[in-house]
């Protein structure tokens, strides 16, 4: 089970507490590079291709400025150069935090 009972940006860092005793701690500027939205790692096009923007990500961009709670299964990150579209699953974060 994956029960988030809390997160905090705690300096350069995320962290997340789960109710099962698990706690990940997250460096932003990974986060905001593994955004898995569909601008930052690019979408498919009609024949399966993966199409991506080059990101430039300004130094406001790695400012998060706070977190929302996606049902019980993700959170949405919002960040000081406006981003937001990213959606992270609990299990994405628990790979990243594997890295």
């Amino acid at each position: 089970m994956n029960t988030l009972e809390h997160a905090a940006i705690v300096g350069p860092e995320l962290a997340l507490a789960f109710a099962e005793g698990d706690e990940l701690y997250l460096a932003l500027d990974l986060l905001r590079r593994a955004c898995p939205c569909a601008a930052c790692q690019g979408e498919p096009d009609a024949l399966g291709r993966v199409l991506r923007q080059v990101q430039q990500i300004g130094p406001r961009g790695f400012e998060l400025l706070r977190t929302e709670r996606v049902g019980g299964y993700a959170l949405q990150l919002y960040w000081a150069d406006g981003h937001s579209t990213g959606i992270y699953s609990f299990d994405y974060l628990r790979k990243l935090a594997q890295l």
